[in-house]
């Protein structure tokens, strides 16, 4: 299964396995457990210190990769191929004693948990966010012996998906009942199931000296600009919901510029380590809530987030991003990850032979329809508008696709479900005005985006569409306060663009700072 240069590739990675590890095999006769039987084989070639045993575990294919004598270890249903490939190679390693990279300080929280936590998580071998959350949970069942994780192929465990109601990835039980579904870090899942790690986060935060450049989000535009203001050799700190935003969910990335092609989350992951080649506190995790402006030039603005902590900067780079747009229709929210989705490579393929609605007939639409037609049976695909206002060469792969409807000058009006999933759903015909349903199971949504700056609406000014006013130098409304990227009026929501207009804001933070009156305040600041 694997060729030569991946062989090799994993051979020299496997040279840092420590401790012996079995691969623990339940298999019969069908062809996955022939393919995950060479698999194995394949890689206990590669190291002598990885032996293969029987198993009998109740899913077929699946395997154990153990520790030698020991009940450490983490279980794959499935062939972790595609992009699973790493978090096998992680869980080779750190299995076979390799250490982490993640925090020490983390690690000893994980160590510390308490209590006897069974994950299972359900996953696709397309999905860019499945990783994260796979790896994730692997590491705290290496880490800690009451941890257990066990990472599930939907596709190939499809009477187990649907018993399960599972329509979205990554999905993830925990002790048999719903823990959560989408994409996770590993600080997300350990603060979860941590009931102190809030009251410490916020704890840690509170005795945080003010900075002289705050930037709130963690996308392209706030490392960008937490890169160029830590050169400038000045306090610089960041508070990000999630380190990387919007990349994280994006699959490919083929025109950032000198960079070929390249996935969201490898692209976030060089970001963040990036920007931890410099003096930065990052405070991951942490949402604001609101804005409180500086009352005098060269004060501190306040930003107070929702743990009821709150951060205070000379200057702050407010770089917040976007999130999908919703229909807001009724059912909408009812059925999300219920039949209601937002990425077609993540949970298209819980959806295979099954009926499919795309919203959405730009780019974004059109794409996703294309990728779903070859795994659905049918995709109907309704927008807006008169026609479709996707690319022509997309439009024209779409209609050349058989089993693909298109509806145009549609208004979606409900989402149909029976309370347990998506059942269809019902448009209005703008031209006519005449009602219409759709027998369907699924329903991909790709409308745009809208600015996360609902929290901003009080502080600064914002334009119709919510997103924060700029100008050339990324100024806001607010002296001393600054914005970039997708949550800007800045006229392209491109991840290159950002990083430029993150940076922008940096070197113009900078220049405010350098040209405040010199004061008392800021003598002893400096």
């Amino acid at each position: 299964m694997l060729d030569a240069n991946l062989k090799g590739q994993l051979k020299a990675y496997m040279a840092n396995i420590t401790r012996p590890i079995e691969l623990v095999a339940s298999l019969d006769d069908g062809a996955k457990s022939r393919e995950l039987k060479t698999l194995l084989e394949e890689i206990a070639e590669l190291s002598d210190k990885v032996s293969i045993a029987a198993g009998n575990d109740k899913r077929v294919p699946s395997f154990m990769i153990r520790r030698t004598g020991t009940d450490i270890g983490v279980t794959f249903a499935g062939l972790p191929m595609g992009h699973e490939f790493t978090s096998l190679v992680l869980a080779l390693l750190q299995v076979g004693g390799h250490p982490s990279k993640a925090a020490q300080e983390l690690i000893q929280q994980i160590k510390d948990i308490d209590g006897d936590f069974a994950f299972e998580t359900y996953f696709s071998l397309s999905c860019q966010n499945c990783p994260d959350v796979v790896q994730a949970l692997n590491l705290m069942a290496v880490l800690n012996p009451r941890i257990s994780h066990t990472a599930i192929d939907g596709a190939l465990f499809q009477a187990e998906v649907d018993a399960r109601k599972v329509m979205a990835v990554p999905t993830v039980f925990l002790n048999g009942e719903p823990f959560a579904s989408g994409r996770m870090e590993l600080e997300q899942i350990v603060a979860k199931i941590d009931s102190g790690a809030a009251t410490r986060a916020a704890a840690k935060i509170k005795a945080q000296d003010p900075f002289e450049v705050l930037i709130v989000g963690g996308g392209p535009a706030g490392a960008a600009a937490a890169i160029y203001a830590a050169r400038k050799g000045i306090r610089t700190g960041v508070a990000a919901e999630r380190f990387g935003g919007q990349v994280l969910d994006t699959m490919d990335i083929e025109n950032f510029v000198s960079v070929s092609r390249t996935e969201g989350p490898k692209f976030a992951a060089a970001l963040e380590a990036h920007v931890k080649d410099y003096d930065v506190e990052i405070m991951n995790l942490q949402k604001a809530e609101k804005l409180i402006p500086a009352k005098t030039e060269g004060g501190y603005h306040e930003v107070v987030l929702e743990n009821g902590a709150s951060l205070k900067g000379r200057t702050v780079i407010l770089s917040t991003g976007a999130r999908w747009r919703q229909m807001g229709v009724p059912g909408e929210e009812e059925y999300r990850n219920k039949g209601v989705a937002y990425c077609p490579h993540c949970d298209g393929p819980l959806f295979k032979g099954k009926r499919v609605a795309v919203i959405g007939g730009g780019n974004s639409g059109v794409e996703a329809a294309i990728d779903l037609a070859g795994i659905v049976a049918h995709v109907t695909l309704i927008e807006f508008d008169s026609q479709l206002r996707a690319d022509a060469v997309l439009q024209r792969k779409l209609a050349s696709l058989p089993n693909v409807k298109i509806i145009t000058s549609a208004l979606t009006t409900k989402v149909d479900g029976n309370g347990e999933r998506v059942t269809g759903l019902s448009y209005k015909d703008r031209n006519g005005g005449t009602e219409h349903e759709v027998e369907l199971e699924g329903i991909f949504v790709q409308i745009g985006l809208v600015p996360n700056t609902e929290w901003l609406k009080d502080s600064i000014a914002l334009s119709p569409r919510g997103e924060i006013e700029i100008d050339a130098r990324g100024e806001t409304s607010q002296p001393g306060i600054f914005a970039a990227g997708d949550c800007t009026t800045v006229p392209y929501k491109q991840i290159v663009i950002a990083c430029g207009a993150g940076s922008t804001a940096a070197l113009s933070a900078f220049d405010y700072l350098i040209r405040l009156p010199a004061t008392e305040e800021t003598a002893e600041a400096a």
